[in-house]
């Protein structure tokens, strides 16, 4: 399967992957405070990002609500690590943001190596159990970015409508 079956058997997931989800090995008493403390960081690159935005529109903008049907939840795409700094990020991404490895095989998007991996604080009603802390991948989603495609989901509930067609529509 090639990245782009992937995209779309996630866009067309009807109910949460039944792979067992492995334990963490960090006690929430050290990830709950770390993710505490890195929580302004997170919150003042969201503001920088928009305050960007806002100077340098980018050629789509994202319209609609998110369904919570938790398909960008269970298919999170992670670069695959390389060396000391990419095992810390694994680590970190594993251990503190709560993501596991769904899928051994490593897939290649954009010239990059990513890993497939899902999240364990998806609740079964769609939403996040820790919402306020969730990590800047999750915040981004989905992802309209100066360059290149926007990256939806299919039936997530969002949609990317060029900007230059607003324009006109206006």
């Amino acid at each position: 399967m090639d990245f782009e079956d992937l995209m779309f058997k996630a866009g067309d997931e009807t109910s949460p992957p039944q792979s067992t989800i492995p334990p963490q090995r960090l006690p929430g008493w050290i990830r709950w405070p770390i993710r505490v403390f890195f929580l302004p960081f997170i919150l003042l690159d969201v503001f920088m990002q928009k305050a960007a935005r806002i100077l340098v529109p980018p050629p789509y903008v994202k319209e609609g609500q998110c369904k919570k049907r938790g398909n960008c939840c269970y298919y999170i795409m992670i670069r695959k690590p390389k060396g000391i700094l990419g095992w810390i990020f694994h680590f970190w991404n594993t251990e503190i943001h709560g993501f596991y490895l769904r899928k051994k095989e490593i897939y290649e998007y954009e010239g990059q190596r990513v890993m497939v991996m899902g999240c364990r604080y998806l609740q079964k009603d769609g939403s996040c159990k820790h919402y306020k802390l969730r990590p800047m991948v999750c915040r981004k989603w989905p992802v309209i970015e100066h360059f290149g495609i926007p990256r939806i989901l299919k039936g997530c509930g969002f949609k990317a409508t060029p900007r230059n067609k607003l324009n006109v529509l206006k």
